[in-house]
């Protein structure tokens, strides 16, 4: 009986052998493509400062921060189209990324082309400037803390730009007086009225501080946010913190607002009285305060006991205000030891955070207050 050898289509040449290496239909997948295009080259992105044509959602991202930058009296955080060069050179081939990474020049190209990818986060301590001629009045009159104040050269002086002047001369700030177009350019060409105020970074308290300064007053009070994203909430909840006797408040270092000059301003000046923490893990830090003798309370429309019912609120206490939309994390609420409500008599679903902080501080100083 014949074998395999002698079967009809049988092989006549070897198998071949597993690809070797990166090789194979894949291997132009594990190409390099390049550094990381920054956000002021990006077509998409509202930062982006390119000469080519502004891609009409790009304009609106743009329009739609100055617009926000204006209403809040802060410098946009976006590009300036046209500023930068980011078209090919004379025989260059667009859309055609490097071999082997960012590495070398490609034939024809002035410099290397780079693949899009994300923005590095910016640096936490650069300073922010404040514009607009009642917004720059209104922080040097809360003292908010600044560096610099600077004026358009030629502008209108009107009472309020003397008062600002005045006012930065005998606080000993720098005054500088720039182009107009040097001042558009640093604000991104928001709306600034002719002048700028510089605002450094905050200066942040340690968590173990602020903790161990609470327990040495009378009635120790702090004050937690829990996702609050808007400057204008923290910096109204840091001012009825300290109309209502709180000795500090702390936040979480990410996705949660930050010490800017918007809630500087809205403070009136009570975040140079307050002191601020920033935490990495905010659960990790109320069990702390626990550990320490705080009862934690967060503020929660479906709370279990009533504001005017709350008899820890005489003792060493935490109030925890959780974000403008989703109240209190799981993991926050599940750490406080009891949640508490606001009664309200009409048909309203909750309190803004801020207004509801300042609610809840007003009574427990009520409390503190018949105690005593």
């Amino acid at each position: 009986m014949a074998g395999n050898s002698q079967r009809r289509g049988r092989r006549l040449t070897p198998k071949a052998g597993a690809p070797k290496g990166s090789g194979g239909k894949n291997k132009d997948s594990l190409a390099g493509r390049g550094r990381t295009l920054p956000a002021d080259e990006r077509p998409w992105h509202k930062a982006y400062s390119g000469t080519e044509k502004l891609p009409q959602r790009t304009a609106w991202k743009q329009d739609k921060e100055r617009r926000a930058a204006a209403e809040e009296g802060r410098a946009p955080k976006i590009g300036q189209p046209g500023t930068k060069d980011t078209t090919w050179g004379k025989g260059s081939r667009a859309g055609v990324p490097l071999k082997g990474g960012s590495k070398g020049k490609a034939p024809g190209r002035s410099g290397p082309r780079v693949a899009p990818g994300r923005k590095a986060n910016p640096a936490k301590d650069s300073p922010e400037l404040l514009v607009g001629r009642n917004p720059v009045l209104e922080s040097l009159r809360a003292q908010v803390p600044a560096t610099a104040l600077y004026t358009a050269q030629g502008i209108d002086v009107d009472d309020r730009i003397k008062e600002i002047v005045r006012t930065a001369a005998d606080r000993g700030i720098a005054i500088l007086e720039v182009g107009r177009a040097e001042l558009d350019r640093m604000t991104g060409g928001v709306l600034h009225q002719g002048v700028g105020l510089q605002v450094p970074p905050f200066a942040y308290e340690p968590f173990e501080d602020l903790v161990a300064a609470s327990l040495e007053q009378a009635a120790p009070l702090l004050v937690a946010l829990d996702g609050v994203t808007d400057p204008r909430n923290l910096g109204a909840v840091i001012r009825s913190a300290a109309a209502f006797g709180a000795q500090g408040v702390f936040v979480p270092e990410r996705r949660a607002a930050g010490i800017t000059a918007t809630a500087w301003r809205t403070s009136a000046g009570a975040a140079a009285r307050v002191p601020v923490a920033q935490v990495t893990n905010l659960t990790r830090s109320l069990k702390a305060c626990k550990d320490a003798g705080f009862v934690v309370v967060g503020l929660d429309a479906d709370g279990e006991t009533d504001l005017y019912d709350l008899e820890a609120a005489v003792g060493p206490l935490v109030v925890v205000v959780g974000s403008e939309g989703r109240g209190l994390s799981r993991l926050v609420g599940e750490t406080c030891d009891l949640t508490v409500s606001i009664p309200m008599v009409s048909d309203v679903e909750s309190l803004n955070a801020s207004v509801a902080a300042a609610v809840t501080l007003a009574e427990v100083a009520r409390r503190r207050a018949v105690e005593l």
